[in-house]
């Protein structure tokens, strides 16, 4: 109901646009018009009277009669006669008035007016003073029609195409409605489907792909959320069966304090396997909420190396393997989280290397700037189809879940994420007998 709501208000604000977009066009080019007739029939109102000026001038000047003579008078009606939009007034210097056309008076605005002297040959009074007005009147009334008329052009016109535009809107919008219609039908159990974008535009391909690779990500991070699920059921189940069915034992008969203490002894263990479960998926939890590491200055990672090489040599020599730290380097790191992720590393590497093999624990500066920590061991390949997902959570490569009773498929994930928690990633590689696990991270 949402994305109908936004598909009606993008086609409403998008006929509106072109609407207000072809009135502003319009309006422009009717304006442009207007000013530009506007502008010709001024100009052609002054072309007027400079000629009709000139061709007074010529009268008085060349045709030989006196001002005051009555022959003069005629000719200049003559001249005038047709023209009811000219008016002309002859005057003396002194105001006195030597003709006027039955047209000067009155003339009502709107008119233009031009004053000139003329110099009469043969004539004792000499210069005259003439005055020639034009009436605009005719024009005003057509500038105004033409007004009105273009007016109306714009607005009709804008209706008409505004009508078009949502018709043509409506059209474009089409396959966006065919899209919502698609996107609705899916639902958490469909995210195996995807949106068909053939028939869609090229502008909302790029949408569509974007929307597709998100449903791929949803699709995968559900199967791995049931995975992880199941998995987290079963690691819980075996140690909670056995605790029950301990102290369902135990409580059949009267034990005594040794036996109880034993039973005790067992079942604590079973706890502690079950709280390292739920502290991992804690530090997990936080890991995936955006937590970042807590940076120091780490002067030698070798020598922290060391720390944990030390600390898991019981474990290493029960298993006959040896291990060595090469190379070294120093930078900003959250070094108990590095401990922690060399601890499983080794672990990891404890429980799958050939006995009598060395464990390699190589530290390298990368040519991109960062740091790699890496466990070598040497031991079984790890298939290509296995090896990107043992950062998994819970995931073991060997069907018969080997080592479960002392590794709950964690250690791994919580290296990959002490890797994102220092901006940087995990990295595995295994080929001929020889596994490299390890992580590459920035130095700051």
């Amino acid at each position: 109901m949402t994305a109908q709501r936004s598909a009606v208000a993008l086609r409403q604000r998008l006929s509106r646009w072109l609407a207000l977009q072809t009135f502003i066009g319009l309006g422009l080019v009717c304006t442009a018009v207007y000013i530009v007739t506007a502008a010709t029939l001024s100009n052609r109102q002054d072309d007027t009277l400079n000629q009709k000026s000139a061709m007074v001038k010529h009268l008085l000047q060349e045709g030989r009669v006196p001002v005051g003579d009555p022959r003069l008078k005629h000719q200049l009606n003559d001249f005038l006669a047709g023209h009811e939009e000219l008016a002309l007034r002859l005057l003396e210097k002194t105001g006195h008035s030597l003709y006027a056309s039955s047209s000067a008076q009155p003339m009502l605005p709107p008119f233009k007016k031009r004053h000139f002297e003329v110099v009469v040959p043969d004539d004792p009074r000499g210069v005259a003073q003439a005055e020639l007005t034009l009436s605009t009147r005719a024009d005003e009334v057509l500038l105004r029609q033409l007004a009105i008329t273009l007016l109306a052009a714009a607005v009709i016109g804008t209706a008409a195409v505004s009508i078009g535009c949502i018709w043509l809107v409506r059209l474009g919008l089409a396959p966006l409605r065919h899209l919502v219609e698609q996107t609705r039908q899916l639902t958490a159990s469909q995210l195996d489907k995807r949106l068909d974008g053939s028939e869609q535009p090229r502008e909302l391909q790029p949408l569509i792909e974007q929307f597709n690779a998100l449903l791929e990500r949803l699709n995968h991070a559900y199967h791995r959320m049931e995975g992880f699920n199941a998995d987290v059921a079963h690691e819980l189940n075996t140690p909670l069966a056995t605790l029950i069915s301990s102290c369902e034992v135990a409580l059949r008969k009267s034990r005594s304090v040794d036996d109880l203490r034993e039973v005790l002894a067992s079942n604590l263990e079973d706890l502690h396997r079950i709280a390292g479960i739920v502290k991992d998926m804690l530090f997990l939890s936080h890991a995936d909420q955006g937590s970042s590491a807590r940076r120091s200055e780490v002067l030698s990672l070798a020598s922290l190396a060391n720390d944990v090489v030390e600390f898991h040599e019981p474990a290493m020599q029960e298993a006959s393997l040896r291990a060595e730290v090469i190379g070294d380097a120093s930078g900003m790191f959250d070094a108990g989280l590095l401990r922690r992720a060399l601890s499983n590393l080794l672990g990891n590497a404890t429980r799958y290397a050939t006995p009598g093999s060395k464990v390699l624990v190589n530290i390298e500066q990368v040519p991109s700037g960062a740091v790699r920590l890496v466990v070598l061991n040497r031991g079984p390949t790890i298939e290509p189809d296995h090896l990107p997902r043992v950062f998994d959570r819970f995931y073991r490569g060997d069907p018969a879940r080997a080592h479960g009773d002392m590794n709950h498929g964690l250690g791994l994930s919580i290296v990959a994420a002490i890797a994102q928690m220092h901006g940087g990633e995990a990295v595995a590689e295994s080929e001929a007998g020889v596994t490299r696990i390890g992580i590459e991270m920035p130095v700051r």
